[in-house]
């Protein structure tokens, strides 16, 4: 494929950057700490840590480690926080002592947490406390022999917590100031893994993507670069309310803003829109990261529209698609584009990304970034002409290792001279940007026609009355399958015929819905993306 993306890069944006600029994201937590020393890294609930506080506290963590466990370099770590200070420090704790970091959704049941433990092979866990007991029930069956209990107030000037889990050690004790505990350097290469990050688990089985230091420092590289014009060194504050532990989070938001000595204001529940919004009010924020579901809730909050917006430079949407709908009514609200960007767990994550300089192109994912490659294939590994749809295959520094013990799972995904094949189905205009159409696996196959749920969605949810909408297809004895949608109402005088009458007029017949079913609310992962497989068992159309 002819890289015509590359006629939008700004000027001075390099065609390829240098994966190698930091040894390991070690190296750079390290020179960002001495850089912006004075500069608040991070603020918690009205807290505030500073990036020679942060760097204190990581380094002490490390050296509690090193000496008061049997934890050797390259050892598996779980950690397992909403967004709270103590989650950061753990991180760079974590690298400091040579460690592997495991990510683990706080809200996962005991299977889910056995599973990843016994897959990863870790040996401890950073825990936030209120989750407990959910490990108790499991850690006899894994590796775990460390247990750090985490509390939202750790790093707050305020009375230690009650240790909840018994033979637990109090995170609050690891970060003090202990002579006794020396830390030693551990020499860290970017060939190393740093990240078993595990997948979402939404089309199967969740699997560790093996990501190395190289993958992410190029992906932090990459992001940087397309939008350096915009991003002022040591000056930017940026909103985090996605937790940490998913993949978007952690490298766009944490580590980026690390690089660039930004500050990080930590949400640690974006489902408390009041408390959410408090937050924003009181600082003057650059900008902020999100998915569909949380700033379609955010537009349509009273208090939220209320909010002086005059720094905010853009949001970035990622993770699922951004529907036109939402990107209209966020910059009508906020004055600032919603910026949607693409990528994977297994790409670092960041392929494609729309630039934040005004130029943004509404609708779609942007354009690939330096020293990534994307080309579009047919099912029979073809590649398809522009402005047709293909599944997205792509190659850079940031594509990850394989899947940790799973060879035959990686060998599915990862071809031979290092192409991903990410399951996406996207097109490209004829001067290079990216557009998704759906998921591979999600695509419904109506009387031999492809429809896409991407496209019903957004349709869907253009009607002034609908707040959200899934799309999902159901099987049928004439057309072997046929679509059904699962909405929740913005109004309540929405009915059936009346949306129904609005997807005859904007959809061809075979992508009209054949059944409506509303619902108070959608099935979602933590981070808010809508889980469409969550419908299919219900989706039964009546005859």
């Amino acid at each position: 494929m002819e890289k015509t993306w590359l006629k939008q890069y700004p000027a001075g944006v390099p065609i390829e950057i240098n994966p190698d600029k930091y040894k390991s994201v070690k190296e750079l937590f390290e020179l960002s700490c001495k850089k912006f020393a004075d500069n608040i890294a991070f603020e918690s609930m009205g807290v505030q840590v500073t990036f020679k506080n942060f760097d204190k506290s990581a380094h002490h963590f490390a050296a509690y480690l090193q000496n008061n466990t049997d934890l050797k370099p390259g050892d598996r770590i779980a950690l397992q926080m909403p967004n709270i200070l103590s989650y950061p420090v753990a991180i760079y704790g974590s690298m400091l002592a040579g460690l592997v970091i495991v990510n683990t959704n706080p809200l996962y049941t005991a299977r889910e947490m056995e599973h990843q433990f016994k897959d990863s092979g870790a040996k401890a866990i950073v825990l936030y406390s209120p989750f407990s007991p959910v490990l108790q029930s499991i850690i006899d069956k894994t590796d775990i022999k460390t247990v750090i209990i985490a509390e939202a107030t750790d790093l707050f000037p305020t009375p230690a917590m009650p240790m909840p889990y018994p033979g637990g050690i109090s995170f609050r004790d690891t970060i003090a100031d202990n002579p006794a505990n020396k830390f030693t350097e551990v020499e860290t290469k970017g060939s190393d893994i740093i990240f078993l990050q595990y997948t979402g688990g939404t089309t199967g089985v969740s699997k560790g993507a093996v990501l190395t230091h190289r993958n992410v420092v190029a992906n932090v590289e990459q992001t940087s670069a397309l939008n350096s014009v915009r991003i002022m060194e040591g000056k930017e504050i940026i909103v985090t309310p996605l937790p940490l532990y998913h993949i978007f989070s952690l490298v766009v938001n944490l580590i980026a803003y690390i690089a660039n000595g930004g500050k990080n204001i930590l949400i640690a529940n974006p489902r408390d829109i009041p408390a959410f919004v408090k937050t924003l009010s009181t600082s003057k924020f650059t900008f902020m990261t999100g998915v569909n579901t949380l700033f379609n809730t955010l537009a349509n909050d009273a208090e939220f529209q209320k909010l002086d917006f005059s720094t905010l430079k853009a949001a970035i949407g990622g993770a699922t698609a951004i529907q036109k709908p939402v990107s209209d009514l966020w910059k009508k609200i906020t004055g600032s584009a919603l910026v949607e960007g693409y990528g994977l767990t297994e790409t670092s994550p960041v392929v494609t990304c729309n630039k934040i300089d005004g130029t943004e192109r509404v609708g779609t994912i942007g354009i690939p970034l330096p020293s990534t490659e994307v080309k579009l294939m047919n099912e029979d590994g073809v590649e398809v002409p522009v402005g047709e749809s293909g599944e997205i295959w792509v190659k850079g520094p940031q594509v990850m290792q394989g899947y940790y013990k799973r060879p035959d799972e990686t060998a599915k995904v990862l071809t031979a001279d290092g192409w991903l094949k990410t399951g996406d189905i996207g097109v490209v205009s004829d001067d290079g940007y990216f557009k998704i159409v759906d998921r591979k696996k999600d695509m419904i196959i109506v009387s031999g026609f492809n429809v896409y749920p991407n496209e019903v969605e957004e349709v869907v949810a253009m009607h002034p009355k609908v707040m959200e909408a899934a799309c999902v297809g159901i099987e049928d004895a004439k057309s072997g399958e046929v679509v059904k949608i699962f909405v929740v109402k913005k109004d309540s005088s929405l009915t059936e015929a009346e949306l129904m009458e609005h997807c005859r007029k904007n959809l061809t017949a075979y992508k009209v819905p054949k059944a409506i079913e509303f619902r108070d609310e959608l099935p979602k992962t933590p981070i808010g993306k809508i889980l469409r497989r969550m419908l299919r068992p219900d989706a039964v159309v009546k005859s």
